[in-house]
């Protein structure tokens, strides 16, 4: 199972990015997906969750400006971010919980991509 990363990138404060994280491989399901995130010599720390009908959670620090959502036929979650901020600069990491059969489940890390805020 590959949890693959897109959108991050460099842009200006208040503007907007859309980050998506696709899986792939075989599995049978995939529970909750989440965003977290890592910035230069903090812990990483949650950035939102959502189960797999779509109850969302998120850190105080992102609420109302991002929003998390999933296209469970493409295995694939997306994370809305408006309004950046530069304490929003990061890796940005998916992370998944699959299940490979009915009765095993496994977590997964994306290898995680950078959103960079200027001020």
């Amino acid at each position: 199972v590959q949890l693959v990363e897109s959108g991050g990138g460099l842009v200006q404060v208040g503007e907007s990015l859309r980050l998506s994280c696709a899986a792939s491989g075989s599995f049978f399901r995939i529970s909750d997906m989440g965003w977290y995130r890592q910035a230069p010599g903090k812990q990483r720390e949650l950035v939102a969750r959502i189960t797999s009908v779509g109850f969302a959670n998120y850190a105080d620090s992102v609420k109302g400006r991002f929003t998390i959502s999933r296209e469970n036929a493409k295995n694939t979650v997306y994370l809305q971010m408006n309004s950046l901020k530069p304490e929003d600069t990061a890796v940005y990491q998916c992370n998944a919980d699959v299940w490979p059969s009915s009765w095993a489940r496994n977590n997964y890390w994306g290898q995680g991509t950078q959103v960079a805020v200027s001020s």
